[in-house]
């Protein structure tokens, strides 16, 4: 199949093309989860081609399982978008297809498979979310996190070993109690601690649980608890929902977006993959408050949405990444040791 529009025979004939086939399939995509609600109604309208999505709350490691549970079968998801380590393991794995989208000139050489089986599209902080009604003085760091008066309320964004922002989470906590992108050992042993004393609780946190009080802080993407707070406004939730990006564990990633090798609609794969690329699906994603990996070229190009651009946390410094060798270790440490640390 093809590995660019080109290769297609044109954006026209791809489009002609991904119509045809008239369906895409998608997992793991929340609507409320970086625009991915506005990104697919964009899609659809735009192009007449219906998604569907498997398994909305599903973590990034159910994707990765879904396309090799599903291989071959009319139902197998076309796309996908996971945490980093997730995209790299599916690709040694030869699940994904190399596809070179319009602007992938343009996405930083760090950000992307130099094959072009995946890319990043969008990221984010390592942030507390904390509902400020519920908690009386809301925590700032990881340190914070370790204090009495949090007891039964820190929570994650789901399981490590499969979770990629619970992932990043650990990775971050590592980072905050003398760890490295080579150890993430520490970050298992806080959690560890936090266990041990009550203050962590193996509760996914959700905006379902954040509204029933189940769990008042939790450590999320910072594009996940700010848009949280919008949400919870927005319905006029008896939630005060306040985000902290931690100095101490400062730690950024991206998700990257990769095609099925086997997907039922190859060419409308493609075409998401375009569009999600796109300075529309880009600016959807920085309205979400998720920074968008074309973010420096568009704002070279003037097609940046500066207001929502404007409404980004400010940060500290030039985030770094682990390499893929560094972040594979980790997740076999995680995966190794994770379970242990948390049932004492």
């Amino acid at each position: 199949m093809a590995t660019s529009a080109a290769d297609a025979g044109g954006m026209a004939a791809l489009t002609a093309a991904a119509k045809k086939e008239g369906s895409l399939n998608a997992i793991a995509l929340p609507r409320d989860w970086a625009s991915y609600g506005a990104l697919i109604d964009g899609f659809e309208h735009k192009y007449g081609i219906k998604v569907t999505t498997e398994n909305p709350e599903g973590t990034s490691q159910d994707e990765v399982n879904a396309l090799k549970e599903h291989r071959g079968g009319g139902r197998a998801p076309d796309v996908i978008d996971v945490g980093g380590s997730f995209a790299q393991s599916a690709a040694r794995q030869g699940l994904l297809a190399p596809y070179k989208v319009a602007a992938y000139d343009q996405i930083p050489d760090e950000q992307k498979d130099p094959r072009a089986r995946w890319y990043n599209n969008y990221g984010g902080y390592v942030s507390i979310g904390c509902d400020a009604k519920r908690v009386k003085t809301c925590p700032a760091t990881f340190a914070d996190l370790r204090k009495p008066e949090y007891k039964g309320r820190v929570a994650l964004n789901g399981d490590p070993t499969k979770s990629g922002s619970a992932f990043a989470g650990v990775y971050a906590a590592a980072l905050a109690n003398g760890g490295s992108f080579d150890d993430i050992q520490p970050g298992i042993d806080f959690f560890a601690e936090l266990s041990k004393n009550g203050n962590f609780i193996p509760v996914e946190s959700t905006p379902a649980t954040i509204e029933k009080g189940q769990t008042p802080i939790s450590i999320d993407w910072d594009f996940l608890n700010l848009g949280y707070a919008d949400e919870f406004r927005e319905k006029g939730a008896d939630v005060d929902w306040r985000t902290a990006i931690p100095f101490d564990g400062g730690f950024a990633e991206y998700y990257a977006n990769g095609v099925n090798k086997d997907a039922p609609h190859p060419a409308a794969a493609r075409l998401w993959q375009e569009y999600v690329f796109s300075p529309e699906g880009q600016n959807l994603r920085l309205g979400a408050y998720a920074r968008p990996v074309l973010m420096e070229a568009m704002k070279k190009d003037g097609t940046l949405d500066k207001a929502a651009a404007d409404k980004l946390p400010t940060v500290e410094g030039t985030p770094t990444f682990p390499t893929e060798a560094q972040t594979e270790k980790a997740r076999e440490t995680v995966n190794r040791g994770w379970a242990k640390a948390v049932s004492g």
